[in-house]
């Protein structure tokens, strides 16, 4: 093993547990993944509830961070790198999200900050929020030139970032997303045969992940498939108002609709395995953009047929025709028909749903962390995420 694989890790994040979501589970897993290699690892991670950091194989530092990635978040992120600056100096440094990049924006010009290996993770939609602002394109463009190696959890992410900024096209490695590690993998049975078709979304009540698009599909079902359907919307936010157009949107359909708010990782596994199809209709919003979508692999692990749109990342997280349907951004009657073949065909969710287990698991963490954080004595071809010849 190279000098460099034997320096510790230090993982800088504005999003991670208790927080939810694809970046919170990314950072967790990769640093789980970082101690499997071999590494000694410590998160610098948001103010919150701590009662389950001893359970963590690392080292969890809370910092006073809201984590919101706003500038006093940024602000208070680099006070702590001044204060470790020594420490930093002589270890690799990961920042795994938007808001720990923005931090180091001037840090960078410093020698006395630069950190024995730099490494990135960007994950989608900060990609074109840097890239619109000339001031913040320049300095997150001199990160990605001193940074050692960048990640991104999928081609369509990889591609963005090649487009936005080109000198990350000899240092961007493909890392995608998997289960996560205390995933317990649910019975194989089959789904329970009944005259409710229940579909289920998680995400956060925001216009770019499209709950309204799939009610909107749902009314325009015959009557008599939508007397046989309910649907179940987990997650909370109110993004410009959108939670609050949702359900009242919600109250003019003729058939059930539950919103569930936030759950707990025990309450989401019922509804998992209650629920006879999965769907996530994201689109492309502003800037905002789906880079992968990690919610797509655990629903197919518990062997719900998927629902979805081709934007993005998507595309590499539900395989068209094998574990979910895929339908273009914009196309709301091929989504309603989607649905629709789904509802009347009982062998079809089951077979898209047994075909779901076994994708799911077909990227692991343990890779990914591999090649950020090990063999810097060997050349990797990041075109391939293989040693070069």
């Amino acid at each position: 093993m190279s000098v460099a694989s034997n320096l510790p890790i230090y993982v800088l994040t504005h999003e991670f547990f208790p927080q939810k979501g694809g970046i919170a589970t990314f950072t967790e897993e990769m640093a789980r993944a970082a101690v499997a290699n071999g590494h000694n690892v410590e998160v610098w991670a948001p103010r919150g509830d701590t009662s389950g950091d001893a359970d963590f194989p690392f080292k969890v530092r809370r910092l006073n961070l809201r984590g919101s990635q706003d500038f006093s978040c940024q602000f208070q992120l680099a006070r702590e790198w001044i204060r470790e600056r020594r420490k930093l100096r002589t270890a690799m440094v990961y920042l795994s999200d938007p808001g720990p990049i923005l931090a180091m924006r001037y840090l960078q010009f410093f020698k006395a900050f630069k950190p024995a290996r730099l490494i990135l993770t960007f994950h989608g939609s900060e990609i074109n929020s840097f890239a619109s602002n000339p001031i913040r394109r320049f300095l997150v463009n001199q990160i990605v030139k001193r940074a050692d190696r960048i990640s991104a959890p999928s081609e369509f992410t990889r591609s963005l970032i090649h487009q936005r900024f080109p000198a990350s096209k000899l240092k961007t490695f493909l890392t995608p997303g998997a289960l996560r590690t205390n995933f317990e993998t649910p019975k194989i049975e089959t789904k329970k045969t009944s005259d409710r078709i229940r579909i289920l979304t998680v995400g956060r009540l925001h216009p770019r992940k499209g709950q309204a698009l799939i009610l909107e599909a749902l009314a325009a079902l015959p009557a008599e498939l939508r007397q046989k359907i309910t649907f179940w919307i987990v997650g909370t936010g109110n993004k410009r108002g959108y939670g609050t157009q949702l359900k009242a949107l919600a109250k003019e359909m003729d058939f059930g609709v539950t919103f569930f708010g936030d759950v707990s990782n025990s309450e989401l596994e019922d509804l998992y395995s209650r629920a006879s199809i999965f769907s996530m209709t994201s689109v492309n919003f502003r800037k905002s953009v789906e880079g992968f979508g990690l919610v797509y692999l655990e629903a197919a692990a518990h062997g719900l047929p998927i629902v979805a749109n081709r934007v993005g990342g998507v595309a590499e997280a539900v395989s068209h025709g094998e574990n979910g349907l895929l339908v273009e951004p914009g196309d709301q009657a091929g989504l309603t028909n989607a649905f629709a073949r789904l509802i009347q065909n009982d062998d079809l969710r089951e077979q898209m749903g047994n075909n779901g287990r076994k994708w799911s698991r077909r990227n692991n963490w343990f890779e990914s962390a591999k090649l950020l954080f090990n063999d810097w004595d060997i050349e990797i071809d990041p075109t391939s995420n293989q040693p070069t010849a």
